[in-house]
């Protein structure tokens, strides 16, 4: 009897950031589930988002697209139905697919959207739990209630048990629905929000974290112009507080992920399913003053990645060389076998592809597109757009600005070399427009008209 198809478990968080993960050497960190997947798998550790907000980098994680090609450029716009997905192909060739939780399709969920067969997307999740758990979450006010009070600097638990938790219910829902479907080949995507602010919780680890274990990132001395108004007001204290809720929700995300894991392994399914676990982008935790993604430092763009196949993949294997998110796409569709392939994609095979010698990635919401080439950085920003996404700064619209970054002399990326490489800076620019024209689907358009971000058709 042949074998049948590999089948396939994503697991994606949101706003997990690559080095708060006890694989990537981070000592605080604990994310016992996670990092022993790492072991049993292979893990990506510079692998970056190309989009570092939520909607452009999970649609272009789905449609191996950049962003403005997948037709997805700021965190409110719709994917269009017209996009093939990966999940268009696995049901094509006669898997069951489903997704429980967070996808920012910023539509009702509705079964075979997108396609998946069940698509239990984030207004049935809210909606279906809150009836279950029989209240709801405590109302949640960004940008209207001050930082200190979204961002959860007090390290407020929820007030509910870990088994009421909003994920770990979706949790319950996904396991059903695997336990329905493990005799024929399944596609299963669950997504859960943690550890997205405010740094979600359950009641019993409400003393997981101290706070003052956490020591708060300096600033620089160039950062002061750009750090958004809405964080300046944050003390130390509250500061150290926001890390240690963020800590505390990476946790839980790692349980409920390793429960997942459990399940699979209960069910005698790991042998022949493909585990991917990655994240939509990372998050800075007061590196540049800054308690968000929306950039491009290095806290908000990487992002882990691992990909687990018993005998398929090497296993405890660590890749240190560059790669993107739209990468992933791709590389399943060889994993898994597929016949037919994303009609274009902009990644490559992680396993078998040319390795990348450069890193790509936009921030349309801020006109800003960002260049990695060898141990150089190059950041460009129009300078010419408001931001509208809730992180003004001292000087809204600077106009054009270029920042370059020697990463290996300067990790933290503190000290701009724009002036003293001028040559660099040419050449990097002129390789960042090259990247536009080579991929974005309007042609004959300016760098500064590349940026706007507007929908492609």
């Amino acid at each position: 009897m042949p074998q049948q198809k590999p089948n396939l478990l994503f697991l994606i968080a949101d706003d997990h950031a690559g080095y708060v993960l006890g694989a990537q050497g981070n000592k605080l960190a604990q994310t016992p589930n996670l990092d022993r997947l790492a072991s049993q798998g292979t893990r990506f550790a510079a692998n970056y988002c190309n989009s570092p907000v939520c909607t452009p980098s999970r649609q272009s994680i789905l449609t191996g697209l950049y962003p403005y090609a997948a037709g997805v450029t700021t965190l409110k716009t719709p994917l269009s139905e017209d996009k093939t997905t990966l999940a268009d192909l696995l049901t094509a060739e006669g898997y069951q697919t489903a997704t429980f939780g967070k996808m920012h399709f910023n539509a009702p969920g509705t079964d075979g959207m997108h396609g998946f067969s069940t698509a239990f997307t984030e207004d049935r999740v809210n909606k279906d739990w809150q009836k279950a758990v029989g209240r709801p979450s405590p109302p949640w006010k960004p940008f209207v209630d001050p930082a200190s009070t979204w961002l959860n600097s007090a390290k407020q638990a929820l007030p509910f048990r870990d088994e009421e938790m909003r994920s770990t219910w979706l949790l319950s829902q996904a396991k059903n629905w695997l336990t329905e479907h493990k005799g024929s080949p399944f596609a299963l995507w669950f997504s859960i929000q943690e550890p997205h602010s405010p740094f979600n919780f359950p009641t019993e680890d409400q003393n997981r974290f101290a706070p003052n274990s956490f020591t708060v990132p300096k600033v620089g001395p160039e950062d002061a112009w750009q750090i958004p108004l809405i964080f300046k007001d944050l003390s130390p204290t509250e500061k150290q507080g926001i890390i240690a809720a963020y800590y505390s929700s990476a946790s839980f995300l790692d349980r409920n992920m390793g429960r997942m894991l459990d399940h699979l392994h209960s069910l005698g399914l790991d042998e022949n399913t493909v585990v991917v676990y990655m994240a939509d982008h990372g998050y800075s935790l007061g590196q540049h003053g800054r308690f968000e993604k929306h950039c491009f430092y290095q806290p908000a763009m990487q992002v882990p990645l691992i990909f687990r196949h018993p005998g398929k993949i090497p296993a405890g294997k660590t890749i240190t060389r560059p790669t993107e998110s739209v990468d992933v796409a791709p590389t399943l569709t060889r994993l898994l076998g597929l016949k037919e392939r994303l009609p274009k994609t902009h990644g490559r095979d992680l396993f078998t592809g040319t390795p990348r010698d450069e890193i790509f990635s936009v921030y349309l919401e801020n006109e800003e597109a960002c260049l990695i080439w060898d141990q150089w950085k190059l950041i460009y920003t129009t300078g010419q757009r408001k931001r509208t996404d809730g992180y003004l700064t001292e000087n809204p619209t600077p106009g054009r600005t270029v920042r370059l970054y020697n990463q290996k002399h300067d990790p933290g990326e503190f000290r701009n070399l724009a002036k003293q490489y001028p040559a660099l800076v040419q050449t990097l620019s002129h390789r960042l427009e090259e990247k536009f024209r080579a991929t974005h689907p309007e042609p004959g358009l300016d760098l500064d008209n590349y940026l706007k971000p507007r929908d492609s058709a």
